[in-house]
């Protein structure tokens, strides 16, 4: 397989592509308004496992996105991509196990982390399109995340 460098293909995503992706982080902002302004404190918990849930989604989405670049011959196949590709997935997956501000917070750095990872070493070889999106994506999604923390706290969520 072959890596494509990132200035060649389609310079940018249709608009349907990109609205959708930025539409993904709306139940990101339902749970900080579930959290915040819900009456009752089972409401509360429910829309911080929602959010907590999501978010872990949109980590699996990262994951995805990289298996699907790299069985598409885009990115190299190797030991190394491989596991870091998985790591989104699990970091969402023990964001759910931790659950409440823990999980909020490991969200929040799974999300900085693998953005950091894909701007530093695979700024080279991913489409332009993609990268900026994906800041974002990141910034939106780890800004709500990290609201969503505080607010947690102070309506009494652990």
């Amino acid at each position: 397989m072959r890596v494509t460098q990132n200035n060649s293909g389609n310079p940018s995503l249709s608009g349907s592509a990109e609205l959708a992706s930025y539409l993904g982080v709306a139940p990101l902002v339902l749970g900080l308004l579930g959290v915040g302004l819900l009456p009752e404190l089972p409401g509360r918990e429910l829309a911080q496992r929602l959010a907590i849930a999501w978010g872990a989604v949109l980590l699996a989405g990262c994951s995805g996105v990289h298996w699907g670049l790299a069985l598409a011959g885009r990115l190299p196949w190797t030991a190394t991509r491989i596991s870091v590709a998985l790591l989104p997935a699990l970091c969402g997956a023990a964001a759910v196990v931790v659950a409440g501000q823990r999980g909020l917070a490991l969200l929040v750095a799974g999300l900085g982390g693998f953005w950091l990872y894909e701007h530093r070493v695979l700024g080279a070889v991913l489409p332009p399109a993609w990268l900026s999106l994906r800041r974002n994506l990141t910034l939106a999604s780890s800004l709500l995340l990290a609201l969503i923390m505080f607010a947690s706290d102070t309506a009494g969520l652990s």
